[in-house]
């Protein structure tokens, strides 16, 4: 990016390009990776924000959205998937007397 942005603003930048290169590629450990480089990034800029990088920060919070809804979309497509092999989530749900239990909806994969 650019030599003027600080150093944390920097790590950020590259560390929200990298989740959205996992993302795009469905690699799970560079996604994590990722999100733990921006995590690290944001905590450091949480300590000392940059002064004078309103709008460059700005635009890393849209890549950052941006990021966010391709994770959800990618998280409906597991859930389709999923739904589509007779599995679901486990959803907590309530019995008659009030009691939370683990409902598991399922169907046979195969009829032999």
């Amino acid at each position: 990016m650019s030599a003027l942005m600080s150093e944390p603003m920097q790590r950020l930048s590259d560390a929200l390009d990298a989740e959205r290169q996992a993302l795009i590629a469905h690699d799970v450990h560079a996604l994590i990776r990722a999100t733990g480089a921006k995590l690290e990034a944001l905590r450091t800029l949480e300590g000392a924000l940059p002064v004078g990088e309103g709008e460059r920060l700005q635009a890393l919070a849209e890549q950052n959205r941006a990021n966010g809804a391709l994770l959800a979309r990618r998280r409906r497509e597991v859930n389709w998937a999923l739904r589509q092999l007779g599995r679901s989530e486990d959803a907590p749900g309530y019995d008659a007397k009030g009691q939370s239990h683990l409902t598991r909806a399922g169907r046979p994969l195969a009829v032999a």
